[in-house]
């Protein structure tokens, strides 16, 4: 009895110290993990949450920005912080969802070394070309690509991101053959589309609506079901005669295992408000960038199911990164 009576007590201070330590956060600075370099889509998405964040908890969230290895650098120091709240990143599919069955060793399982908090935002592909490519459709640059096999190049942000996945099973379902060129990031993918040293590119809409809409690139298709509401001129590749293909990208915010429930609660709460602010739909819809704010448990259910979907793509394309 004495016992029970012990290990209840200790439960109820346990569970007292928790809630105190909620109602307290932050009371120091907030580390935002970018598992990708500055310039990226994420790192697009993740700068004006932190600013309201900051605003919002009185203390600065400070962005990191680790890029590497197809996110998985940056995405498994977030995995070893400490889990108290401090350190948050914002993942997507690729570091989420696909790495731990792309990689050998990938460095983290993300259904057991995170905590999915919301997803923040759910944006297109778009297809794009340098204006130099002789194609102004898809149905002209997959005429192009089989006229000329293996000359065209296309860009990623890295092996196994979404961009590369995508990319290839653009180029299965239409038959075609293009080189890959990975690079640590959309920010250096970006300036090699634009100096015309790749041709191809499938990449997150907010990196490259800007240069759509200056000419700087060609948009030929988004890759989502329906056209995205910030380039409704767009078909989607469906549209274009590759019926059943879609592959958008989402970006979710993660803390890692085992960060007390308390502070995970008043996390959401806080972002989710953020999140459906004005100024932060504001700042996503030139993006091509749809808020989401879900509950915790409805992201972890789409987390489940985008790492069995990915794992499956990605066996039947025969991927494997060592």
């Amino acid at each position: 009895m004495k016992t029970t009576l012990k290990l209840l007590f200790a439960a109820a201070l346990a569970g007292s110290a928790f809630l105190a330590a909620a109602q307290a956060y932050p009371n120091r600075a907030v580390r935002l993990i970018v598992p990708f370099p500055p310039g990226g889509g994420t790192d697009i998405i993740a700068r004006p949450i932190a600013q309201k964040l900051s605003e919002k908890w009185g203390q600065p969230v400070v962005i990191d920005n680790r890029g590497g290895a197809g996110g998985n650098v940056g995405t498994r120091a977030a995995a070893e912080a400490a889990p108290d709240g401090y350190t948050l990143i914002l993942g997507v599919q690729g570091t989420h969802a696909v790495n731990q069955s792309l990689y050998a060793n990938a460095g983290f399982d993300s259904t057991k070394d995170f905590a999915a908090i919301t997803m923040v935002a759910n944006t297109p592909n778009i297809l794009v070309v340098h204006p130099s490519v002789p194609a102004q459709s898809v149905a002209e640059l997959i005429a192009l690509a089989k006229a000329k096999p293996g000359t065209l190049n296309y860009a990623t942000p890295g092996n196994g991101t979404p961009s590369h996945l995508a990319t290839e099973m653009f180029k299965r379902m239409a038959g075609i053959d293009l080189t890959h060129v990975p690079y640590k990031g959309s920010g250096p993918a970006l300036a090699d589309m634009l100096g015309g040293q790749t041709q191809v590119w499938i990449a997150n809409a907010p990196v490259v609506l800007p240069h759509i809409k200056a000419g700087k690139l060609r948009a030929l298709a988004s890759t989502s079901a329906r056209r995205p509401a910030a380039a409704a001129d767009i078909p989607t590749l469906a549209e274009a005669g590759l019926a059943g293909y879609e592959a958008d990208t989402w970006y979710g915010l993660f803390a890692p295992a085992k960060t007390p429930k308390p502070v995970l609660d008043k996390i959401h709460a806080d972002v989710v408000a953020v999140l459906q602010s004005p100024e932060i739909r504001e700042a996503f819809a030139p993006q091509g960038a749809e808020v989401v704010a879900n509950s915790s448990e409805a992201f972890t259910r789409q987390l489940n199911d985008d790492v069995a979907k990915w794992k499956k793509v990605i066996a039947d394309l025969k991927l494997r990164i060592d």
